[in-house]
């Protein structure tokens, strides 16, 4: 029986540590983290799942301290899907089949920790995943297979990296023995064609209405996971939940209007109307409940 060890973290790893559960002897994850407002150190979704699979888990703050158990365990391959560390040679050259990656985007475009994010940001009208032989660099190995689906208007990076999480299963559970078996032929990624994805920061979500509605409406999507979309209002963030890009009418960027019973805001071409907002501290509501309780928003330049 193959062996198979699997390092993964986010619900997007779930899927494909379920798909090749039957060979994992031992799984690899993030240490729980504190969340929530409590602050209360919570497991990560693939530990849940590998928890309820009966699997081996060790939580390594870094890798270089599961060496031995990565020895003991003598995968003869492993497996990582968005497992959250860069591994280096000690790890990659331990299996004999070296270490295989299920990353979330169409290689060489989106290497990187934040491919599904980028897909909607760049306005990509396909997306996809790709099982790739790694090597030190990132996301930079040979490919071995990938899979592609449309990315749909009204996706966001919610959505998406759910689509994505199974489509990525199935390629491994598809793909991997052939590549065991040596009937895979990898291919060189061209490194022309590459860009890069880096991980989000808070910043990120911050809104700024000199950009295009369409633009900022994809931002909106993007975020939509981590660190979401907001503006400033009054010192304080608003959320942007949903919303849509118009075109065909021109107000000032930034400045906060009330058209047809909808509220939209100026951008460098077209408006962004807002459908869905959450104020700092309180539930997400409708824009329009949000203007009822707070009319001087109507008129600001934000």
């Amino acid at each position: 029986m193959t062996r198979i060890v699997f390092m993964g973290s986010p619900a997007f790893a779930v899927p494909s540590l379920k798909g090749v559960a039957d060979s994992v002897v031992g799984v690899v994850t993030q240490p729980d983290r504190p969340a929530g407002r409590g602050k209360h150190l919570t497991p990560c979704p693939v530990k849940l799942a590998a928890l309820e699979l009966g699997l081996p888990i060790i939580q390594p703050e870094k890798l270089k301290e599961a060496i031995e158990q990565l020895q003991t365990w003598s995968p003869d391959v492993i497996v990582v899907a968005a497992f959250g560390q860069i591994l280096r040679a000690s790890v990659l050259n331990l299996p004999p089949h070296g270490c295989v990656n299920v990353h979330a985007s169409l290689l060489p475009r989106h290497r990187g920790a934040a491919p599904i994010a980028a897909a909607i940001l760049t306005g990509d009208v396909e997306a996809g995943v790709t099982l790739m032989k790694m090597d030190t660099g990132i996301d930079t190995g040979d490919m071995l297979a990938t899979k592609l689906i449309r990315v749909e208007a009204t996706d966001t990076t919610t959505s998406l990296a759910e689509k994505l999480s199974h489509l990525g299963a199935a390629l491994l559970k598809e793909k991997l023995n052939e590549y065991l078996n040596g009937t895979l032929t990898p291919i060189k990624q061209n490194d022309e064609l590459a860009t890069y994805a880096p991980m989000l920061k808070k910043e990120d979500g911050l809104v700024n209405f000199s950009q295009s509605a369409v633009a900022l409406e994809r931002r909106v999507r993007a975020m939509s996971d981590w660190p979401g979309a907001y503006t400033l209002w009054k010192d304080a963030p608003l959320k942007i939940i949903r919303c849509r890009a118009q075109g065909g009418v021109t107000v000032e960027s930034g400045k906060v209007i009330k058209i047809k019973n909808e509220i939209a805001i100026g951008t460098s071409d077209g408006i962004l109307i807002l459908d869905d907002v959450q104020p700092a501290g309180k539930k997400p509501m409708s824009a329009i409940s949000f203007v009822n309780g707070n009319p001087s928003f109507v008129g600001a330049q934000l």
